[in-house]
């Protein structure tokens, strides 16, 4: 027979697959000794059972969640629909992993007319009690029944109006007992029906809803989104109920062991008195912060406090805790690990490590490239923020920074998503079904809800900017108004959720401002790592943030990229168009000092790390005029004729250019160019060494060589100019010339070419290209139709093709080591630092690759994490 009901001391914590996370960690705390609530857990296989039998519950299923209630009632000494003791319940939903506000809870579950009453005596305290069952009326009839929530809603808004009240907790016992009569008729109207007084026939109605709710589109979309299993099915929890409006010394909350924004250790979260949980997290109440709980209940603050660090102990992780306190006894709902941004995730695991709770390899393991990639959020420019003054504030409840138009719902913001709009929405409150409208935002704003509110814990989750809690925004008429400010659809919107202020207008973002210290994880990855990781930069900038984010130094830097601002592009025309060598040569001159100087600030911005410089290589048409109108404008700022300009334009015209005129070729055409380069590269070292006393050990790298005759010819040319360069310091310098290796034929003949060069580095894409016949330029449509068909599993472009391409550079790599066994080997494509594609090289002998800057730390800590499962299998 199967099991599909759990007591809570049957389970344990390594059971999330079959109790969903929460009940796993429900019977983990009941192991533990800890105030948890009595309960039972009805399983995921149960759920999916349910699914795939026409949504029914089994006689079977039925039998064990009877005996479970009766085990329930023997501990409690509280029976379903019991004159004198009954017992209620929560039912909530716990898939394995967690989905917040995703799928539906009911509470107070066994109440009923005569119930309440009991519960009104036993209580002393009718308000109470009727205020329990009006939450279970609303609460089943929205969650079970799928009567529409706002149709509750607005007859307590409307009592509250009649009454001249502001919050829930206004109305007294009188009120709740017209509400309670109201919703009754409701379920009349609504359904033709009374609302069930049995107990049991509420219970088996509210599982099936929660299983249920596990194919309801915003739970689809969150899986869709956090890339969850359809498959996994959802767990039903089984509690019994403690209450936290039960008076002044009653109260709810949910608290974080460290602060989920930033990371900070001790104790984040919001507490209500009096009050059930759901006005917390619902946003109906603007709740306190949790420090302020020591001074309302002080021997609770402290219990909680020490569970909440046991609790973070025991699972090695921040946790998030739901607690309830009924008249001065604390108990424990629920732990989970939690939700938190991706800075904050950094901070904790190296605070975890650093206190000695997680080891060095749980650290490096735990680290997902996703949390490294979103902390470096956006902040805005220092300079710009000095004058702003923003028309709203509220609480900060997720960093970054984003700019955006304003949009009112979830559909308006995705509509105006997909007509490429970049999008804040502000809500009143947000709720699950808005996850959609969340989901293609750059931030979200809401006019109410505390930091656990499902607008912050959904937008953290997302690492999506949120402000929330801010009193000042009203909604009317499908417009925001902040005093005697509007916000109208479309509205430009600059909001901080770092600072939790909103702006009118757009201010400009600064990119790397708010970049988490990466510091100490290098040193773990470097401990851990087969090769380097360097950088493919060469602006001061890119250099600069390469560094700041890791880089062991600079593996690509392309000079033609310094080519194309307007004036140098001139430059470069002329030097094209020249008719003569004593005109190329007379702009050389000039270029030579603008090398240098580009030369010069690399350096600098390296500070002595090892840096690969990068002759000229693209096609000569990238520089040449397009048009005619583009020849006469050309031939008129460099003296020429437009019949001269146009001739040797079409001269130079190529069919297929990619694999034309370019690269090394250049160098053998025009040498001078090439010595040029390098004479520039030997002497910017040597100022920059002079300068600040950096070891700089130039590294030029010759591209798109495909013989060892022709590389052996321009590498001495180049050489020529640079000993030229430096008898006029007479000084030495070590330096070294390689090659990219980024056509075929330079893999197959690759033991010739390492006879004269002193480093290889594979170019992919350009190698990528010629192996596979697929033009970058072109690939997409074709390789989408490959991934569609299934022909191709990756984008070849985006991850290393191991079988075509990587073959060929087995074949470099083996053949250039045969010649020179320490020869340096790197890789400078993109491709190098996607993790299938590290999984590859790392069973190659090689010494580094290079990247864009911001690609550094998921390369490095890809690095490290391979390093330790192959120690692992070893």
């Amino acid at each position: 027979m199967t099991q599909w009901v759990y007591l809570f001391s049957e389970g344990s914590k390594e059971q999330k697959g079959l109790l969903g996370g929460k009940g796993a960690n429900l019977a983990e705390m009941t192991k533990l000794g800890l105030p948890v609530p009595t309960g039972f857990t009805v399983t995921t296989d149960a759920c999916l059972c349910y699914l795939n039998q026409g949504n029914t519950l089994t006689e079977e299923m039925k039998g064990q969640i009877l005996q479970a209630v009766d085990q329930l009632s023997e501990k409690t000494h509280k029976a379903f629909g019991d004159k004198k003791n009954p017992l209620l319940v929560s039912v909530r939903s716990g898939s394995k992993f967690s989905m917040p506000g995703m799928m539906d809870t009911v509470l107070n579950l066994g109440l009923n007319d005569q119930t309440v009453e009991t519960l009104a005596k036993n209580s002393q305290n009718e308000r109470f009690a009727y205020d329990c069952y009006r939450r279970l009326l609303q609460m089943f009839g929205d969650v079970v029944m799928g009567i529409d929530n706002q149709k509750f809603e607005s007859r307590i808004t409307a009592l509250k109006k009649l009454n001249q009240l502001e919050f829930d907790n206004e109305l007294t016992a009188e009120h709740w007992k017209q509400i309670v009569n109201e919703y009754k008729e409701l379920y009349r109207q609504s359904l033709q029906r009374e609302f069930p007084q049995d107990p049991i026939e509420q219970l088996y109605l509210a599982i099936e809803a929660v299983f249920g709710s596990w194919n309801n589109q915003r739970a689809k979309t969150y899986r869709r989104l956090h890339d969850i299993s359809d498959d996994l099915g959802t767990a039903v929890n089984i509690q019994e109920m403690v209450f936290g409006n039960f008076g002044e010394t009653s109260g709810t909350g949910v608290v974080f062991s460290r602060n989920p924004s930033i990371g900070e250790p001790g104790l984040f979260g919001e507490y209500l008195i009096n009050a059930q949980g759901e006005d917390v997290v619902a946003g109906v109440r603007t709740p306190k912060p949790i420090q302020t709980l020591a001074d309302d209940l002080p021997e609770q603050y402290q219990q909680l406090k020490a569970i909440c660090e046991n609790l973070e102990k025991h699972y090695k992780d921040m946790q998030d805790v739901e607690f309830t306190i009924e008249r001065e006894k604390l108990f424990i709902l629920q732990t989970r690990n939690g939700k938190r941004t991706s800075k904050a995730t950094i901070t904790i695991l190296l605070d975890l490590f650093n206190e000695g709770i997680i080891t060095e390899k749980e650290l490096v393991m735990r680290l997902e490239a996703k949390d490294l990639e979103a902390s470096l959020h956006p902040s805005f420019e220092e300079e710009a923020l000095k004058n702003r003054v923003p028309f709203l504030t509220g609480l900060a409840a997720s960093p970054g920074a984003a700019v955006g138009a304003a949009y009112f719902t979830a559909d308006s913001a995705t509509l105006a998503k997909a007509r490429g709009e970049k999008v804040i929405l502000i809500r009143e409150e947000t709720s699950p079904e808005d996850i959609e409208g969340i989901a293609v935002s750059e931030a979200v704003v809401t006019a109410r809800g505390g930091m656990t509110s499902h607008a912050a814990v959904v937008a953290r989750g997302m690492g999506i900017c949120s402000v929330v809690g801010c009193e000042a925004l009203t909604m009317e008429d499908s417009q925001g108004v902040v005093g005697e400010e509007t916000i109208q659809e479309g509205t430009i919107l600059s909001v901080d959720g770092t600072s939790g202020s909103v702006y009118f207008g757009e201010i400009p973002l600064e990119e790397l401002s708010n970049t988490v210290a990466l510091d100490d994880l290098h040193v773990i990855w470097d401990r851990h790592a087969k090769f380097q990781v360097r950088a493919n930069a060469e602006t001061p900038k890119d250099i600069e943030t390469a560094m700041a984010l890791g880089a062991t130094g600079i593996g690509l830097a392309r000079t033609e990229h310094m080519f194309f601002e307007k004036s140098r592009l001139l430059q470069f025309r002329q030097l094209i168009l020249a008719d003569s060598l004593d005109e190329r040569l007379e702009v050389l001159k000039k270029l030579k000092q603008v090398q240098k100087d580009d030369f010069k600030f690399i350096y600098q911005a390296a500070q002595g790390k090892a840096t690969t410089i990068r002759l000229l290589d693209p096609p000569l048409h990238e520089f040449l005029p397009k048009n005619n109108d583009e020849c006469r404008e050309v031939a008129k700022e460099l003296g020429k004729t437009f019949n001269e300009v146009k001739r040797k334009t079409d001269n130079l015209a190529e069919t297929n250019p990619m694999l034309g005129f370019r690269g090394l070729r250049l160098g053998v055409a025009y040498p001078e160019i090439y010595q040029m380069q390098g004479e520039a590269i030997i002497e910017a070292a040597y100022e920059v060494m002079n300068e600040r006393g950096y070891e700089i050990q130039p590294e030029i790298m010759i591209p798109f060589t495909i013989d060892a005759e022709e590389f052996a010819r321009v590498r001495e040319s180049i050489e020529t100019a640079i000993q030229a360069s430096l008898a006029q310091f007479s000084q030495s310098m070590n330096y070294q010339i390689g090659t990219m290796i980024e056509i075929p034929r330079a893999c197959l003949v690759a033991d010739q070419i390492a006879q004269y060069a002193d480093f290889f580095s594979f170019g992919t894409n350009d190698l990528t290209q010629m192996v596979l016949g697929l033009s970058r330029d072109d690939s997409p449509r074709i390789v989408s139709q490959y991934l569609d068909a299934g022909i191709m599993q990756d984008d070849p472009f985006q991850v290393l093709d191991e079988a075509g391409v990587g073959a060929m550079m087995k074949i470099a790599i083996e053949k250039g080591r045969q010649v020179k066994p320490n020869l340096k080997i790197g890789i400078c494509g993109e491709a190098a630092a996607h993790p299938k594609s590290i999984a590859f090289l790392n069973q190659l002998p090689i010494n580094y690759i290079s990247c864009s800057p911001f690609r550094i730390p998921q390369a490095k800590m890809t690095l490290a994490q391979q390093g330790m499962e192959s120690l692992i299998k070893q």
